[in-house]
């Protein structure tokens, strides 16, 4: 084989490879409505979202493409003032009963007291997996970056850069571990006011409706799923799929630390530190090293 047709032949692998890897431009072209779009919208250029919840119906989006690896981000302003009994989701999911998932959730509070940051993890069907957070600024003011980070190594959750969460694989040692279906992003505004502001104590105040979460710059920066054959095109080592470059597969030493920060000074519940839910018997995952 000549040098050219060698050349040639690498360009053709390496358009290939970084065809797996997608950027998603705006929300009008890489999302829908799937519920409530009567009162939501894509607002300007396709890169800002609203949506809407008030006492007819709440609202939501999905991507029309699934991804398996990459980094998801949004940025989000909550909705502000008394938003008490709502939940503003972002997160990731495939579907079916033995689904995977990654949650994003904020829980409202009535006017003046923190937003409850949901975290969660499902493994095949199974969550059971919270991790809450209050947040060290006002989310309701401005714009903040909520990343999702998924590869074969490790889920690590982001608000503007820092980490506060990882869960890492152990698949070798039974622990299941969201690799091996596409999942879809989502975003939504309902009420949950049957259990999301202080257990349920403080419900929805329709008078404050309409509640108006904004979105804004969501991008994916990841692997395409195109069935099972993504399942090694997607967790592949190469210089297409960055995901899987070793900088991505443990957390650096600064970044612990302000993940360790956080945890510290703004954790208020932690699954693996809850043994009278669990009676003891404590998830795997609870006994393994996360970062």
């Amino acid at each position: 084989m000549g040098s050219f047709q060698v050349l040639f032949v690498a360009l053709l692998v390496t358009a290939v490879a970084f065809e797996q890897s997608f950027v998603d431009a705006n929300f009008s072209k890489s999302m829908y409505f799937n519920w409530g779009a009567s009162h939501s919208s894509i607002l300007g250029n396709g890169d800002d979202l609203q949506l809407v919840l008030d006492s007819t119906s709440g609202s939501g989006v999905q991507t029309k493409r699934a991804f398996l690896f990459g980094s998801i981000e949004m940025l989000i302003k909550l909705v502000p003032g008394n938003s008490a009994g709502t939940v503003t989701a972002y997160y990731l999911s495939s579907t079916g009963s033995k689904h995977d998932e990654i949650d994003f959730e904020f829980l409202g509070n009535v006017s003046g007291q923190p937003y409850t940051i949901h975290t969660n993890i499902y493994t095949q069907g199974n969550g059971s997996r919270e991790q809450q957070f209050y947040l060290w600024f006002d989310p309701t003011a401005d714009f903040h970056n909520y990343t999702i980070h998924w590869n074969p190594t490790e889920v690590v959750w982001y608000i503007d850069s820092i980490p506060i969460r990882v869960f890492r694989n152990y698949e070798n040692e039974g622990i299941a571990y969201p690799s091996k279906q596409g999942m879809r992003v989502y975003s939504s505004i309902w009420n949950a006011d049957n259990w999301a502001t202080r257990g349920g104590l403080v419900k929805i105040d329709w008078y404050s409706a309409p509640f108006v979460a904004r979105f804004r710059h969501f991008r994916a920066r990841a692997c395409k799923w195109n069935g099972p054959v993504s399942i090694d095109q997607c967790a592949s080592k190469s210089p297409a799929n960055w995901w899987t470059s070793p900088v991505y597969s443990q957390l650096s030493y600064a970044k612990k630390g302000q993940m360790k920060w956080v945890r510290d000074n703004h954790m208020i519940y932690d699954y693996c530190k809850d043994t009278k839910r669990f009676q003891g018997n404590m998830p795997p995952e609870c006994f393994k090293p996360q970062f």
